[in-house]
């Protein structure tokens, strides 16, 4: 991951076509990200300095859960290609403003998720995964197994980045 001051917001995961586009897996849910041209920074596999690129245009693919970015400087495919498994990112103080129960998926990372009937710990979520509702992959206390848990208001009352804990009312066979 980065250091912090930036916020991951894709990873390039391959091309598209012949004229330089690559191909974005966002881990953002704010399509401007990807859609208005101006600055982000790109981050190569090994470097611990982001560089700052310009995207032209981007445009997101139905149906396959990508964008499609274009570039400034990147002309062909060779060029794109040499840009993959880069990641995306942006100032951390680029963050946009949220919405009562809305989080940001580097905010829920490493919290520690207890069971609200029993305060027993549970485990600590390691990733958050886009589906209708979010799911928390939680890595369990005793068994290391990971499971996936809804991140819906009924499941999932508690929510304290302060503490930084979550707490859950797991439906019967959910955590097992």
């Amino acid at each position: 991951m980065v250091d912090t001051g930036w916020l991951e917001i894709g990873k390039i995961v391959g091309v598209q076509g012949l004229k330089g586009e690559v191909r974005v897996y966002p881990n953002s849910d704010f399509p401007e990200r990807f859609e208005q041209p101006g600055r982000r920074w790109l981050l190569r596999p090994g470097a611990t300095e982001p560089e700052q690129i310009e995207l032209v245009s981007g445009r997101y693919l139905n149906g396959k859960g990508l964008y499609v970015l274009q570039i400034k400087g990147i002309g062909d495919r060779t060029q794109a290609e040499a840009l993959k498994d880069c990641r995306l990112l942006v100032p951390e103080s680029d963050r946009p403003p949220l919405e009562e129960g809305e989080f940001h998926v580097s905010d829920l990372l490493g919290l520690k998720v207890f069971d609200q009937a029993t305060q027993a710990l549970v485990g600590t979520v390691v990733d958050v995964f886009a589906a209708g509702n979010d799911l928390l992959e939680v890595e369990l206390s005793e068994s290391g197994a990971k499971t996936l848990i809804p991140f819906v208001k009924a499941i999932v009352p508690v929510v304290d980045l302060q503490q930084r804990r979550i707490e859950i009312t797991p439906p019967a066979g959910l955590i097992e």
